[in-house]
């Protein structure tokens, strides 16, 4: 597997501030180094819309992995379809009640081409009941790639290579439970402050979603350099989903500074990136969630 940056501070001088470039995952690139990966995980919800992003992403992805039932989608959405755009997946985890036996077939008779051998998509039965699909993905991902104390290379040590980020591929507008489920994994495999084992995206049809921790954030929501109108809309949200926190905003219209946020009191939803900015600038005393629409005609 190939490994992803870090998510160390944006300022070393200053350990609280991290920079996020959230449009890198969803933008074509005519090259990708195996240092700027990250692992992609297919949860089970319908691939109905926004099917161009989601070819974008596992274009961009150097690991895929379907959650259980997961598999179905991709199926669905391309295999049965005579569609070949999914077929490298790397591997279908979960307890595979979900698993479909048409899914489940076709992925097991694809034969890939993987640099200079060929593979199969691996399927792994995990029937532990105390973790769900999504977190069984997570956790392989995590032991996959993670790094020993130091990497030899003939007389030279180096230090480990970082640990993978991670694009959860799901959507939030059908069950309540399921979604929040979502939710709740992004503040359960993210408690290090530091983000020490990698950063994690939930991609949604309309969204994108990210937890900030405590400190200052800088999320670059368009690349002035680039030109255009980048592939986010204007709508955001900054949700305290984990306990009450205060936050400090620049560049969305309706900015606040010290702002006590907690739900039963007030939250930000419906908040607008202004049309000039570039980064948006959080700075928050606790976790809180990050979501930023995508532009309708991305």
């Amino acid at each position: 597997m190939s490994t992803c940056h870090t998510a160390e501070p944006a300022d070393p001088a200053d350990p609280g501030i991290f920079d996020w470039h959230p449009a890198e995952l969803i933008t074509a690139h005519e090259s990708r180094p195996d240092s700027e990966g990250f692992a992609l995980i297919v949860l089970n919800q319908p691939l109905h819309t926004r099917l161009a992003v989601i070819r974008q992403l596992w274009d961009n992805a150097h690991v895929r992995i379907a959650a259980d039932g997961g598999a179905n989608c991709l199926y669905e959405a391309a295999g049965q379809h005579g569609d070949a755009c999914f077929d490298d997946l790397d591997v279908i985890i979960g307890d595979l009640d979900s698993l479909s036996p048409p899914a489940q077939s076709y992925y097991e008779s694809r034969e890939q081409q993987h640099k200079t051998k060929k593979k199969q998509t691996q399927v792994i039965r995990d029937p532990d009941q105390e973790s769900t699909d999504f977190g069984k993905a997570v956790a392989y991902i995590r032991r996959q790639t993670r790094p020993s104390q130091t990497c030899q290379t003939g007389e030279r040590t180096s230090p480990p290579p970082p640990p993978l980020d991670i694009v959860a591929l799901g959507g939030l507008g059908g069950r309540v439970d399921q979604g929040l489920s979502q939710l709740h994994h992004l503040y359960l495999f993210q408690t290090d402050t530091r983000y020490s084992a990698g950063r994690m995206y939930l991609f949604s049809g309309e969204s994108l979603t990210f937890l900030l921790k405590s400190g200052r954030h800088r999320i670059r929501v368009r690349d002035g350099e680039r030109g255009g109108r980048g592939v986010f809309g204007k709508h955001v949200g900054i949700l305290p989903v984990g306990g009450p926190s205060r936050i400090t905003t620049r560049g969305l219209e309706w900015d606040v500074t010290d702002w006590e946020t907690q739900f039963g009191g007030r939250v930000s939803t419906s908040n607008h990136v202004l049309p000039e900015t570039e980064v948006v600038e959080v700075q928050t005393t606790a976790d809180v969630l990050f979501t930023i629409a995508l532009r309708e005609e991305v």
